[in-house]
């Protein structure tokens, strides 16, 4: 059994969570989110304000989706409490991006500009050279931030491309000269 499933979630004020048929709710201050589990893992919402989680069967495919299924609950927790940021850096001589309505325009050196649509429950700011994407769905946000960076990954010799705040690209020497 999952460590993680062993302690009750503790849900922080004003979040409400509901499971049915299920389908897990979670409502916070700053939206809903909602997710559909299997029946493999039993999920029960206490009166005192925690939620328990245990295995329904003794089959294989449980013990490996009980830790899972406590991130994806803590994530959705957390989430319609305070929102998941990703911040991008754009690096490159000419590399820019640019927000304009739902679509974020990029400039990523090829012969011509990356229009990605912005999802609607998503938030994407551009300055300068960074590039922040901020939602409650911590998947979303990680999936949309990902998408990004795969136009254009750093590479090691200049260092241009897009990559993660926290992401540190090892450089390369480039060709010595005779």
């Amino acid at each position: 059994m999952s460590r993680l499933a062993k302690k009750p979630i503790t849900l922080p004020p004003k979040t409400e969570v509901s499971y049915s048929g299920g389908i897990v709710t979670v409502k916070g201050p700053l939206g809903t989110l909602t997710k559909a589990f299997k029946p493999n893992v039993n999920i029960v919402v206490e009166k005192d304000g925690t939620i328990q989680v245990s295995p329904a069967n003794e089959a294989p495919e449980t013990g490996v989706l009980l830790g899972t299924y406590v991130a994806h609950l803590k994530n959705m927790i957390s989430g319609v409490n305070k929102p998941f940021e990703k911040k991008l850096i754009v690096e490159g001589i000419g590399f820019k991006a640019d927000v304009k309505g739902t679509t974020l325009a990029l400039a990523l050196g090829f012969s011509h500009p990356i229009n990605m649509t912005i999802p609607a429950d998503l938030k994407v700011v551009s300055e300068k050279n960074v590039v922040t994407i901020s939602g409650i769905d911590r998947e979303k946000v990680g999936q949309f931030a990902a998408n990004v960076r795969a136009f254009k990954k750093p590479e090691p010799y200049l260092g241009k491309g897009v990559r993660y705040s926290d992401e540190v690209v090892r450089r390369k020497e480039g060709k010595k000269a005779a």
